[in-house]
C-alpha cells in the first residue's frame, strides 16, 4: 500500500458509529482529512437504504455507501440507489426452505430498501422512527413481490454463531450468509455478492488497486471486505473471528479508532 491510501472504506455499526450510533466530531474532521487528500471515503455496511438517511445527515450527504453487504450502492448525496446485486426469488425461497426443515423455530424477513416484509413471528428488535420507511407482515411468497436485497433469519434461542453454522450446513452453497449481530439473527444475500465483491467492482472501474485499499471492520459481516482489502484493520471491540483474521487493530469504535488510525495515516 503507498503512504496514503486511495480509498478508505469502513463499516458503520460498531466500527465508524459509536455505541449510540452517532459520529464524533474526531471522526468527521479525519474522514474530512481523507478526501482534502484527494483520497475517497467509502461506507460498507450492512444497513438497509432505509436506515442510511441519518448517517447521509451526519456526514453533510457525501459520499458513497455499499449497503446490505454488497447488494446496493448507496449515493448519500441525493440518496438514490446506484446499483443493485438482489437475491432471487428462486435463491431466497430455497434457502428458506432448507433452513426451516433444518432450524425448527426460525421465523424470516426480507429487505426491500425502503421496505421490510416479515413474518408474524419474526421479532423487530429496532423500532422503526423513520415515517418514509413501510414494514409489513407477509407470507414468504408475498414478501418476494418486490426485489429482494436481504433475507433476514431469525432464532430467538440460538447465538448468532451457532445459527450461521447451522445454517451454512444446510444453505451455504445457496447464498452467502454472514451475520452483524449479537442475537441470533443472519444476513443472507445473492451468491457471490458481498461487501468485498462489490467494493472490488466499484475500484476496478475507478482503476483502484486493492493496495491501494485501506478498510475497518468489527463483526463477521466484515471478513470479506477485511481479507480483500490492501491494509486491514480491526476495532479493538471487534468479533472474536475478526480479530484473529486481521493482524492490525485499532482502538475501539467509542474511542474513535478509524479516526486515529486515518489521523496517522493522513498526517
Amino acid at each position: 500500500m503507498t503512504d496514503r491510501p486511495k480509498l478508505v472504506v469502513s463499516d458503520l455499526d460498531g466500527t465508524l458509529l459509536r455505541t449510540d450510533g452517532t459520529v464524533s466530531d474526531r471522526t468527521r474532521r479525519a474522514l474530512a482529512r481523507v478526501e482534502e487528500a484527494g483520497s475517497t471515503v467509502i461506507f460498507a455496511t450492512g444497513r438497509p437504504t432505509r436506515w442510511m438517511h441519518a448517517v447521509a445527515e451526519q456526514s453533510c450527504h457525501k459520499g458513497i455507501a455499499i449497503c446490505s453487504n454488497g447488494a446496493i450502492v448507496y449515493d448519500l448525496h441525493t440518496e438514490e440507489i446506484l446499483e443493485r446485486h438482489p437475491l432471487a426469488r428462486e435463491a431466497g425461497i430455497a434457502v428458506i426452505e432448507a433452513i426451516r426443515a433444518a432450524i425448527p423455530g426460525v421465523s424470516f424477513g426480507v429487505e426491500h430498501g425502503d421496505q421490510f416484509a416479515h413474518e408474524a413471528a419474526y421479532v423487530l428488535h429496532f423500532p422503526i422512527d423513520d415515517k418514509r420507511v413501510d414494514t409489513y407482515v407477509a407470507t414468504v411468497d408475498r414478501m418476494w413481490e418486490k426485489p429482494a436485497y436481504k433475507l433476514l433469519v431469525r432464532h430467538v434461542d440460538y447465538d448468532p454463531d451457532t445459527l450461521l453454522a447451522k445454517a451454512r450446513d444446510v444453505a451455504g452453497e445457496l447464498a452467502e450468509l454472514t451475520h452483524s449481530s449479537r442475537s441470533g439473527l443472519l444476513e443472507v444475500s445473492a451468491r457471490g455478492v458481498s461487501k468485498a465483491s462489490t467494493l472490488a467492482l466499484w475500484c476496478s472501474e475507478r482503476g483502484i488497486a486493492q493496495e491501494e485499499v485501506v478498510a475497518f471492520g468489527d463483526m463477521p459481516n466484515d471478513l470479506p471486505l477485511l481479507a480483500w482489502a490492501g491494509t486491514a484493520y480491526a476495532v479493538a471491540n471487534a468479533h472474536p473471528e475478526v480479530r484473529a483474521a486481521v493482524s492490525r487493530t485499532c482502538p475501539s469504535n467509542n474511542e474513535d479508532g478509524v479516526a486515529q488510525t486515518l489521523e496517522q495515516l493522513f498526517a
